[in-house]
This record gives C-alpha cells, structure tokens and sequence, in this order.
C-alpha cells in the first residue's frame, strides 16, 4: 500500500510538471516572432534618460518616476522607462550572447511607441542611422517628442535636433526664485501655472529665433536683473514651448532642474497635458510667436 501510494504521488508530480511545461510551451512565443502586446490598444510612451555623455541631473530619477505615475493615475499612456538609447531605432532588437545571440528578446523598437519623453543630456552615442530613425519617426511618421530640462543641451553638435525642438540653449541662470508670464494660458494645463517658481531657467542660442516656437511659458522680463537681461537683449525669454516637425507634435519644458518641481500638483498637470497633447490625445493652437520685428 505504501508504495502504491508513492507510485501516484510520483505519477501526479510528473502529469503537473509536463502540463506546466505544455502550458509554458503554449504561451512562449514562436521562433522569430514578438511575445503579445499586454498594453494593446493604449498609448505607449518612451522615457529615455541616458546621460552617459552629459550632466547627471540629481532629479531625474524622481522626473521618471512621476512621468510613470501620471500615465498609470490617469490612464492616457503606458511609460517605459530607459537609461540608455537602444530603442531609439526602427531596426528589429536582437539579443547578444552565449544565451540570446539573434534571438527576439521582447524588446520595442520605436515603431511600438506614439511618442519619446527624452530626460538626457550631452551629445549621445546615437549611431547615424538611429539619428535618421528618430527624426522620422516625428517628421514622417507624425509621432510625439517631449524634451526634459536637459533636451536643449542633448545632441547639441546635431544641426537637425535642434531644428526639431527649436534650438539650443546658451546658458543658464542659477536656481533661484524667478518671475515667468504663462503667454499661452489656453495651452493645456498652462493657466494654473504660478507667476514665480523656484529652478534653473535657460536663455536660448541658436538656432533658436523667435517666432520658430510657439511659447508656453516665459521668464517675465520686468523682474529680472539687469545682467540677466543682457544675455538676451531682445527680451525673449522661451521656458517652455510647442511647435510642429513635419508631421509630428514637438513640446518642450525647461522645468524640472530641482525635483522638488515634479511634485507641484500645477507643474504635474502641466506636464501631463503636454505630453497628452504630443501624443495626440488633445489639440491646441500651436501657431508660432510672431517673428522678432
């Protein structure tokens, strides 16, 4: 009896081992083939925050974080989040290695996502080719790109980026509290901005000229100093703007230096809405600045 028993104690072992195998067979996916989209039907969102070849930003952690959140909490997008710039291509991702040599290895390529949130800084280690591939992913294939506080010091020896996000900036002024004027308080999420916020404000270079953006947000001239002034005599101060590439959606904002920032339920909204709105979730009037006179 005793052995009888450990016969079907054996048996049944064996018949649960074999049928998780089956169902583990069942479920992997074909030779060649991508496993099965569990976000199918959503908005997929691509945070990219590699800084090998620029400043590390202590708050950048905190700005994915919150990026992640909002898009879980409010249900417009899935975030996914990198510290490195493999998936800014349109090639298939092939793994490498003893293990994964030419094997899928369930990773995206950008033709999975509606649009890129890019966090980094530096001059990157982009190749040409996924350089070309980011650039028409916005242009041609009419995708979002959203820039961080470091988007207009990435890629900054990269003439055709800073077309795309409107120019480069030339210098910085130190985290202090600074006086802004919402220009566009019809722009989603902008009219609950304060008038005065405490970060690390750009003043733009080339190519940036007004009129080639449609800003947001600016520092108010009124309530500078006069050495601030001097680094931009026109007086034009862009914090945060949007613009059209091609057939792409391109918003930018300079906020998010100190990461006491990302936790402003306006500055939240803000964001939120200006990722939604590269997305193309929302609309809104994104005509340029009028040209300097």
């Amino acid at each position: 009896m005793i052995k009888l028993k450990m016969m079907l104690a054996v048996l049944m072992t064996a018949t649960a081992v074999w049928a998780g195998a089956g169902f583990a067979a069942a479920q992997a996916p074909a030779p060649g083939q991508a496993m099965a989209d569990p976000y199918a039907g959503q908005k997929k969102l691509l945070v990219i925050a590699d800084v090998q070849t620029g400043f590390h930003h202590d708050s950048i952690n905190h700005a994915m974080a919150v990026i992640e959140q909002m898009g879980r909490e409010s249900g417009a997008y899935v975030a996914f989040l990198r510290t490195d710039s493999q998936l800014i291509t349109r090639e298939p991702i092939l793994g490498t290695g003893t293990r994964y040599e030419g094997r899928p290895v369930n990773a995206r390529n950008l033709n999975y996502f509606d649009a890129v949130f890019l966090l980094s800084s530096g001059s990157g280690n982009l190749s040409d080719q996924q350089k070309a591939d980011l650039l028409a992913f916005v242009k041609e294939d009419g995708k979002g790109f959203i820039g961080g506080h470091a988007a207009t010091i990435a890629f900054y020896d990269w003439p055709d980026y800073g077309e795309m996000i409107g120019g480069f900036m030339a210098g910085e002024y130190r985290v202090e509290p600074t006086g802004v004027i919402v220009q566009d308080p019809n722009f989603p999420g902008a009219a609950g901005l304060p008038t005065t916020i405490t970060d690390q404000f750009p003043y733009m270079g080339a190519p940036y000229v007004k009129g080639g953006v449609h800003t947001i947000l600016r520092l108010d001239p009124s309530r500078l100093t006069p050495e601030q002034l001097a680094r931009r005599p026109d007086g034009d101060f862009p914090v945060a703007w949007a613009k059209t590439y091609g057939k792409g959606r391109v918003f930018v904002s300079s906020l998010g230096h100190v990461e006491q920032i990302w936790d402003d339920p306006a500055v939240r909204t803000f964001h939120l809405e200006g990722i939604k709105w590269a997305l193309g979730l929302i609309d809104a009037d994104v005509t340029p600045d009028a040209p300097q006179q």
